[in-house]
């Protein structure tokens, strides 16, 4: 992207009434951000859900003003700029309909074919969270993961350096542009986390810090992974929060269960209770549900071939579920013709046989 593209795709990004969604409505139409902020009024506005008080704004010159200091603090500042158009854009937020347009970078961040997962929860983490989350990267560390968080206190900041310590590439996502740092105590870990990694934001320097920050800041956190880790969480919470923006990517998520007397449990209890996250009770049920420990899923296919007998019953389920890549237990039982309990059984049965795989909310697919 040139320095004059930029200029207008931070204009855009600047418009207060202007968010992700309706950013790219406008985009897809004109073409650029140059052709967004020079199109006429009238153009616009036959676009869905783009009404007048939010174009007023839209050409307000004072954005154009903001842009400019902003590039220059970005180039004081030798900070990346990454357009969700471009190749460098993480891959799979730009699935996600209300990514930023525009995401900060520092550091060494490598996203390419890189396995990557988040893991948040509560800033009051207890011992026995720290412990868990702490074997969790270790043993996660043969498989090279990406470890994603909000470089916040608590589990943060415990699962980043536990990345640190195995070598493992870890990237903080910022809830505040890159003039600050919080927490401040934090700081003495930022040189190291960027060079084995790095940190991500989509706020600008100018803008002030708030606690509202944290949540817009969440979508980065379960958009940029393939699968949201909850260590520990109260009853209500940020890592619920980026829990539940994971669920609605459709990616998977995990929950570490805690006794049902314990405060910071009760979060991740509710989640596996009603079915909005996958039990996490041993490091290797990461790779288990997500594949990891399969090359491909080609050899995986060929070895279910060669060494997997199913019965007729798990043969019909097996055929309707790979047509349907992955479908309700309700459904699969309303369309293979069988009762509920029976392919309940069934789908167990082939999940122990590694054919199938269990998601949140009486999801299966095969593995």
């Amino acid at each position: 992207m040139t320095e004059s593209d930029l200029i207008y795709v931070l204009a855009l990004q600047h418009v207060p009434k202007i968010g992700d969604i309706t950013a790219k409505k406008l985009l897809n139409h004109c073409g650029s951000a140059e052709a967004v902020l020079k199109s006429k009024k009238h153009h616009l506005l036959k676009i869905e859900g783009i009404g007048s008080t939010m174009l007023n704004e839209l050409f307000n010159s004072e954005h154009l003003k903001a842009a400019e200091e902003e590039l220059r603090f970005i180039k004081e500042n030798d900070i990346q700029c990454l357009y969700f158009m471009n190749p460098n854009y993480p891959e799979k937020l730009k699935h996600c309909v209300d990514a930023p347009i525009l995401l900060f970078k520092t550091g060494n961040i490598n996203l390419k074919r890189q396995r990557i997962i988040s893991i948040v929860g509560t800033r009051k983490i207890t011992n026995y969270g720290v412990a868990f989350c702490k074997k969790l990267v270790d043993e996660l560390a043969p498989f090279n993961p990406v470890i994603v968080s909000g470089f916040a206190y608590g589990t943060d900041i415990t699962a980043q350096k536990s990345a640190l310590e195995n070598n493992l590439q870890t990237i903080g996502c910022l809830a505040h542009g890159f003039n600050q740092i919080y927490p401040k105590s934090h700081k003495k870990y930022m040189a190291q986390v960027n060079s084995n990694g790095g940190f991500l934001t989509d706020f600008w320097s100018s803008d002030e810090f708030d606690r509202n920050n944290f949540l817009k800041r969440n979508r980065v956190i379960a958009g940029i992974s393939e699968a949201t880790i909850v260590i520990e969480s109260a009853e209500k919470g940020g890592s619920l929060v980026t829990a539940d923006i994971a669920n609605s990517y459709n990616r998977d998520v995990f929950a570490v269960p805690g006794r049902v007397t314990d405060s910071q449990s009760l979060g991740c209890n509710n989640l596996i209770k009603y079915q909005q996250a996958h039990v996490l009770s041993n490091p290797m049920d990461v790779p288990y549900i997500l594949n990891w420990d399969i090359e491909s899923k080609a050899t995986a296919s060929v070895q279910k071939q060669l060494f997997v007998e199913l019965n007729p019953e798990e043969q019909s389920i097996h055929d309707y579920l790979k047509s349907h890549e992955k479908q309700l237990l309700d459904i699969i039982a309303l369309e293979c013709q069988m009762p509920i309990f029976k392919v309940a059984s069934i789908l167990l049965a082939m999940e122990l046989k590694g054919v199938v795989r269990p998601l949140p909310g009486k999801l299966f697919q095969l593995s």
